[in-house]
């Protein structure tokens, strides 16, 4: 599964997103149909403004076709809708690190 890390170096809203970006199309070009962000939680222990912005940047990019879905970390196991329509389709995802891990600082999409 290809990284995309969005936390590195702390970044405001704005840069993460113009992260994101060049992540996902890197990250769709691989061929591969996942891809994991990592964008952390926020030091205030209540999500942090990059985590907020994320789902409404990610549901964009569904609308364009980039991405087929998406699955916040914490929702990302057996207990999932989301989740479970990824593993149906690509059963390997649930061999991940994070999956039924709870992991707030991550988000998956899913390519194809």
């Amino acid at each position: 599964m290809e990284i995309i890390n969005i936390e590195q170096g702390h970044p405001r809203v704005a840069q993460a997103l113009t992260m994101l970006t060049n992540g996902l199309y890197r990250a769709r070009a691989t061929g591969k149909p996942f891809a994991k962000i990592i964008h952390g939680y926020g030091s205030s222990g209540t999500g942090g403004a990059i985590k907020e912005a994320l789902p409404r940047e990610l549901r964009n990019y569904i609308l364009r076709k980039v991405i087929v879905s998406y699955c916040p970390g914490e929702d990302f196991g057996p207990f999932s809708s989301a989740a479970r329509e990824m593993s149906a389709r690509h059963p390997e995802i649930s061999r991940d690190s994070d999956w039924g891990m709870h992991n707030d600082g991550i988000t998956i999409v899913m390519f194809k």
